[in-house]
């Protein structure tokens, strides 16, 4: 049913909105902004440079150039707060100039001609040099060839324009016309000056930004390093979606903190995770020191692999075995050092593998098969500080490493099975 006039709610009118979205203030960007603090600059020495020519031609009683020049001041004070204001560039662009282009020569023939008015006209070439600044060398030509005509037109057409000759002694012409190249050269060398000097300072605000996003990036590939192995994070740079690698050949090893369970019921969270930070820090240390590759961390267990990267290493099998040695060492270091009761089982196993990259947001680089398991069941069933691992992993090491006798064990999934415990270096 129709709602009631006094209970329906009020429409939005025009007038109710707020100004803002009428008078909408571009952002501009920091050349957009140094053309226009130019183009103001500019309009504020040439509104100078005609209080000087009033009160000049207000002197000689040429009622009508004093006219053109406060007409000529009063625009371009328009122009200048409708720019403030709104920040169009181009229109106060195109208004302002036209204005320095246009009125030297209305000046010039409310005197007389070129020579009667000092070449007063050349004040009109501050329009393309400006257009140069700050519309750009392809935009300011048709300005430069505005300024060629109107020149052009200004001296076929001085005599028939002029009127009633001005009578003006030459020592008055000579020293005006030193005055106008004077204040023309000061004024155009001041600009670009100016111009250059601005353009600079942005130049180095550019490449600082350059130099900061050069630092961020390699902040972004180091920490994209410390999550994916190099081969994988080229890969996923290049926008690859879908990255999965079979692997013949890896050597994957997984470390468990023996305890630490019941250890957390009796420490503080604070304690907890520095002592979790502590030694998998020492962990990654040993990995990069080794060439090994952390995988990642699942509650207290650290796991970390070797042959993934054919490149990086031949004898992958020994590195991880290296690591393995000094993760026990620095552990037992770092025990006897804080006092905390922490040990070490560490499984290692060797053979084919899948690994790639899961997830989106917060995607993580993993890797699944039968060695996987193998390697976490070694570590699993391990006593506290011994490296178990399987056959294939001491037959690729017992010539370089010392290993206890074999002996056969039973193991979840996979039934009995013939392992032997890393000892030391040969």
């Amino acid at each position: 049913m129709p709602l009631d006039p006094a209970t329906e709610p009020p429409k939005a009118t025009d007038a109710a909105l707020p100004r803002e979205s009428f008078m909408a203030r571009p952002a501009l960007s920091p050349e957009e902004k140094l053309s226009g603090d130019m183009l103001v600059l500019t309009t504020g020495l040439m509104v100078l440079a005609s209080v000087l020519w009033l009160s000049i031609y207000w002197s000689m009683g040429q009622q009508f150039s004093v006219s053109i020049s406060l007409a000529f001041q009063a625009l371009s004070a328009g122009t200048i707060a409708f720019y403030l204001k709104t920040r169009k560039l181009q229109l106060f662009a195109m208004i302002q100039l036209g204005l320095i282009l246009f009125t030297p020569f209305a000046m010039q023939w409310s005197i007389g001609n070129f020579v009667t008015a000092s070449g007063v006209s050349l004040w009109g070439l501050i329009a393309p040099v400006g257009a140069v600044t700050v519309l750009g060398t392809r935009q300011s030509m048709p300005w430069f060839f505005a300024w060629l005509f109107m020149t052009v037109m200004a001296g076929v057409f001085d005599f028939l324009l002029s009127g009633a000759p001005v009578k003006v002694d030459m020592q008055t012409v000579a020293v005006f016309f030193v005055l106008n190249f004077a204040a023309i050269s000061l004024m155009i060398y001041a600009l670009l000056w100016y111009f250059a000097s601005e353009k600079q300072k942005l130049r180095a605000q550019v490449d600082l930004q350059h130099e900061e996003l050069k630092i961020e990036k390699e902040r972004s590939e180091r920490l994209l390093l410390n999550v994916l192995p190099p081969a994988i994070a080229e890969r996923l740079k290049r926008g690859e979606s879908n990255i999965a690698q079979g692997h013949a050949d890896v050597t994957v090893m997984f470390a468990d903190i023996v305890g630490f369970t019941k250890m957390t019921e009796e420490l503080a969270p604070v304690e907890t995770v520095k002592i979790l930070n502590d030694v998998f820090s020492m962990f990654d240390e040993i990995a990069d020191k080794f060439g090994v590759e952390k995988i990642k961390t699942i509650g207290d267990a650290y796991m970390a692999a070797a042959g993934v990267d054919t490149g990086a290493q031949v004898h992958y099998a020994d590195a991880v075995a290296n690591m393995a040695l000094e993760m026990l060492e620095r552990v037992r270091q770092y025990r006897e050092r804080s006092g905390e009761n922490i040990e070490l089982r560490i499984g290692i196993g060797t053979g084919p593998v899948v690994a790639g990259v899961i997830g989106k947001k917060k995607f993580i680089y993993d890797m699944w098969g039968d060695t996987v398991n193998v390697a976490s069941r070694m570590a699993g069933d391990a006593f506290a500080g011994s490296i178990q691992v399987d056959l294939t992993t001491y037959r690729r090491l017992h010539s370089r490493f010392k290993f206890d006798a074999p002996h056969d064990v039973e193991i979840k999934g996979k039934g009995r099975m013939q392992v032997h415990h890393l000892l030391e270096r040969q």
